[in-house]
């Protein structure tokens, strides 16, 4: 079983990162900041203007340890990895799949149904929050609407027509999700998504948590043997992880939305914590991005019973857990995919 190991984040401006020994070493302005034995860490995300050595590459990609570079809002712009052997049976299956209708609607309806059930799951909590009053009936009226988008599912034979019943499932939860903000500071009122870039501080949060979630499902995607270019929910694009986006959908408001709406309540991230940037976009500055990240890699190692094997591991290994799921369906060992069901 794989182990979950800790993801070195590097957020301070011009870091330079290098090969120390077996050990990776993070320095400023020369002088050693940091220094962590390679075997502990499970990938290193760097934010920015990092700088990193070539001889960490080499000995990171001879080490199965991937270098992602993101921008300082959590875009990411390139990744540093090993050869990837993969399974060539598996990816051809994973290949017929997608390019075959009925086997991609039987996979896509158990991503929506992950997803749909962790998103109505959140807006229930959230509820239960909300003794009486508007923000209650609101969030009670949207898991309502969810779950008949849950029973919409089975009714549908057509990828295209799940799709769009993903997407009104999604404008059904996040028309709401406002409301599941405890906080009173105005600056975090979410008047819907938006991206590309998030022009509030809520959708900075999202879309920055968003970023290290598929970096997370990329890579286990990867482990598993599997093309993360390739999805079923998420069509074929140059540059776009796939099938990745496919995992994340099930993760998406369980993981991430959860620790964006607990830093926003719980006020461990304040509004001037945030920036305006030049392209109109709202980003984090350094203090609340490691509040953040140290947020998400505490979530991270909580532990919980997965509702499908049983059996007990971490928050941050359930998304490579669903990426072998997903092997085994393909590989005929399971009837079906079974998704991710939060209880």
């Amino acid at each position: 079983m794989k182990q979950h190991l800790n993801t070195l984040f590097v957020t301070s401006e011009n870091a330079f990162v290098a090969k120390e020994g077996q050990s990776v070493s993070v320095k400023i302005d020369g002088k050693q900041q940091l220094r962590v034995p390679l075997h502990n860490i499970g990938g290193i995300v760097c934010f920015g203007a990092i700088g990193c050595s070539p001889a960490l590459m080499a000995f990171c990609a001879e080490n199965n340890v991937a270098i992602s570079f993101m921008t300082t809002g959590g875009r990411f712009l390139a990744k540093v990895s090993g050869f990837t052997s993969g399974n060539v049976l598996l990816r051809r299956e994973q290949y017929r799949r997608a390019d075959d209708t009925k086997a991609t609607v039987d996979i896509v309806r158990s991503f929506l149904l992950g997803k749909i059930a962790n998103s109505r799951s959140v807006l229930m909590r959230a509820a239960r929050d909300h003794p009486d009053g508007e923000d209650r009936g609101k969030l009670t009226r949207a898991v309502s609407l969810l779950g008949e988008a849950m029973d919409d599912v089975n009714t549908f034979d057509d990828p295209d027509q799940l799709r769009g019943l993903e997407g009104n499932a999604s404008r059904t939860y996040f028309s709401v999700l406002n409301s599941a903000i405890t906080n009173p500071d105005e600056a975090f009122r979410f008047n819907g998504r938006n991206r590309r870039p998030p022009k509030d501080r809520v959708n900075a949060l999202l879309s920055f948590l968003y970023a290290m979630l598929t970096h997370d499902a990329r890579s286990a995607c990867e482990a598993a043997g599997l093309d993360p270019a390739v999805g079923f929910l998420h069509r074929d694009r140059p540059g776009r992880p796939g099938l990745a986006l496919d995992l994340v959908e099930e993760f998406r408001s369980f993981l991430a939305d959860r620790v964006a709406l607990s830093l926003i309540n719980r006020q461990q991230v304040r509004a001037g914590g945030f920036e305006l940037d030049e392209g109109g976009g709202v980003t984090m500055d350094d203090e609340t991005r490691k509040t953040v990240l140290t947020t998400y890699q505490k979530r991270k190692q909580e532990t919980i019973t997965h509702p499908f094997l049983g059996e007990k591991t971490t928050v941050g290994l359930l998304v490579h857990l669903q990426a072998r799921l997903l092997a085994r369906y393909l590989r005929g060992e399971l009837d079906a995919y079974p998704p991710f069901l939060a209880r």
